[in-house]
């Protein structure tokens, strides 16, 4: 699974922001199921960053989210994330999609 939170951050709070990013995704690191990540900004528009995580399934990565470490250092971080999807499956050749369906039964 992929997860990918993209930030609008004005270029006088990059510093900070930064510290908080690296902060964040370092907590997320800690906890089961998380594979690797990357911290990124946008070539093109510098008020633009990511953090994008990669997790050996939803589950993990749900569950890292309830962790105290995550909650004290990412969760606050992750609500500034530009409001869009951000959960991703990972498609390699062979592999079964997700399919758009409800989720429960009424």
């Amino acid at each position: 699974m992929l997860v990918v939170s993209r930030f609008r951050v004005a270029v006088g709070d990059a510093p900070a922001f930064r510290d908080d990013l690296a902060r964040a995704h370092a907590a997320l690191a800690q906890r089961p199921g998380y594979e690797s990540g990357t911290v990124g900004r946008n070539v093109d528009d510098p008020d633009l960053w990511v953090l994008s995580t990669r997790w050996e399934n939803v589950g993990a990565y749900r569950r890292a989210l309830s962790a105290y470490d995550v909650k004290l250092h990412a969760v606050p971080l992750l609500s500034r994330a530009l409001d869009e999807p951000s959960a991703y499956e990972v498609v390699e050749p062979g592999t079964d999609l997700n399919v758009a369906s409800a989720r429960s039964l009424v």
